[in-house]
């Protein structure tokens, strides 16, 4: 099975959350290495989290849950330029979108991967990116 989404880091975190979203509890057990990956941009902002949070509890559910669990993707040349275009698009168009979330974006475009996030509304706006909303549980298949 291929890699089919980018996790943001809305959806990452989730696991150190003190309560799990339902949607992403929903699908936690079944993401794995073959079909997630992650930003080097979404373990930055995690990291960071852990850091300025100083909670011992967050910073060892991280390194049993989270730690070395998907690939983290890096912002790489190619992640680079698709940036820029996605930056200059977006500009053109009037679209504000913080950085972190248009790298993350520039992640997800340029490894053909649909990002997976809580915050559906900082990523729909991006031009030519695929977003799922995981804020729901998924959907079950009707018999």
């Amino acid at each position: 099975m291929s890699r089919i989404h980018l996790l943001d880091t809305s959806v990452y975190s989730q696991p150190i959350r003190r309560t799990m979203q339902a949607g992403v509890a929903a699908r936690w057990p079944t993401m794995d290495q073959d079909t997630v990956a992650i930003s080097a941009i979404c373990e930055a902002e995690v990291l960071f989290g852990l850091n300025k949070s100083g909670s011992e509890r967050m910073r060892d559910i991280y390194s049993s849950v989270l730690r070395g669990r998907f690939q983290v993707l890096p912002v790489d040349a190619e992640v680079a330029a698709t940036y820029a275009d996605l930056r200059a698009d977006c500009e053109r168009m009037g679209i504000k979108v913080e950085d972190m979330d248009l790298l993350i974006a520039a992640t997800a475009k340029t490894h053909g991967l649909i990002v997976a996030t809580l915050n559906v509304s900082d990523f729909a706006r991006i031009p030519g990116l695929t977003v799922e909303d995981w804020s729901a549980p998924p959907p079950t298949a009707s018999a």
